[in-house]
């Protein structure tokens, strides 16, 4: 099993030397750029690129990574927003904001209790079936194949996202496209905690039938959470920084993942393999706490509401002067 996992994980390096250019990819792509392998009858590739560019052309080395300031409010100085911003927020403003910071947390308490359910998922069953071998490998494989289901949950969270693009015939660009966008993860960050919040109540009922439905919630939402990551990230901040920020979120939220190991020496220590284990009676004090901490991500959300707003009240006083202006040339215009 351990080698064929191995060689699935060679699929990763192969793709890597041979379909990702040699070099690097610049940024911001020039046009009818492409890269991987050449097909017939499609563009150039990354290689058939460098052959055809000019010698006395810098290449995508000069090309600066900072865009020019887009059409509607590029000018507007929105700070760390993905899309749509004219000079590109450094690095460390992003980081330290409170909207990374409260996406970290976001998604670190849900990956913490994702990862404590499948640690503790084996004395877990075995207390629900009361030592029963069959039953527990029931449900075990019954585990085993949800997981395989969560490549058709993955689409989903997406089609939330994208929901406002196809509700709207003209879409809005530059600064109010970009708000749009950041507005538009609210849903998705919401329906993320509550998918984890009801997955952590089922996993708190004792009764082994329930389990089925932990299973189905559990895969679910830890689709939504790692999709969502990634699309939050490259709409809330400059895309320059997405690779930083998003190695820098994994980082973190790994850290916090590794209170995981106390956990379950705590389960198969002191509560004696029990992780419904009761201080009073029917009273699952460790559950209860993880809901508990699950619903800390619920700040988040709130958090991009808040910055929405501050940016919406920013983008109107910075137009405002702007349409008085040109109301006054029109009326100075048609006086004369």
């Amino acid at each position: 099993m351990f080698f064929f996992m191995a060689a699935c994980s060679a699929w990763h390096l192969l793709r890597t030397i041979f379909l990702m250019p040699r070099m690097h990819i610049p940024y911001p792509l020039p046009p009818a750029y492409n890269y991987g392998l050449p097909c017939p009858g499609r563009s150039q590739s990354y290689r058939t690129y460098e052959e055809k560019r000019p010698p006395e052309d810098d290449g995508p080395e000069e090309v600066p990574l900072e865009p020019s300031a887009p059409k509607g409010g590029g000018e507007l100085g929105l700070g760390c927003i993905g899309k749509g911003h004219a000079a590109a927020e450094p690095f460390w403003p992003c980081v330290l904001s409170w909207l990374f910071v409260w996406h970290v947390v976001w998604l670190s308490v849900m990956q913490l209790r994702h990862y404590l359910f499948i640690g503790t998922l084996n004395p877990l069953l075995d207390h629900l079936a009361f030592g029963s071998e069959h039953l527990v490998s029931i449900y075990t494989n019954a585990f085993a194949f949800t997981q395989l289901c969560g490549v058709l949950c993955a689409p989903w969270n997406g089609l939330i996202l994208d929901h406002h693009k196809r509700s709207k015939a003209h879409r809005a660009e530059g600064a109010q496209g970009a708000l749009a966008d950041l507005r538009a993860s609210v849903p998705s960050l919401v329906l993320t905690v509550t998918l984890c919040v009801l997955f952590s109540i089922c996993a708190a009922v004792p009764i082994l039938p329930v389990q089925f439905a932990t299973f189905v919630l559990q895969v679910i939402s830890r689709s939504f959470l790692y999709g969502g990551n990634a699309a939050f990230l490259a709409i809330a901040f400059p895309p320059q920084h997405f690779g930083k920020l998003y190695g820098l979120t994994m980082a973190l939220s790994g850290l916090v993942v590794l209170l995981q190991y106390p956990c379950i020496a705590l389960v198969r220590g002191v509560l004696e393999g029990d992780p419904f284990y009761v201080s009073a009676p029917h009273c699952p004090w460790m559950n209860v706490g993880l809901i508990a901490v699950v619903l800390l991500a619920y700040v988040s959300p709130v958090v991009v509401v808040r910055e929405c707003r501050r940016r919406a009240k920013k983008l109107e006083a910075a137009t405002s002067p702007l349409e008085a202006s040109t109301s006054a040339e029109s009326a100075a215009q048609a006086a004369h």
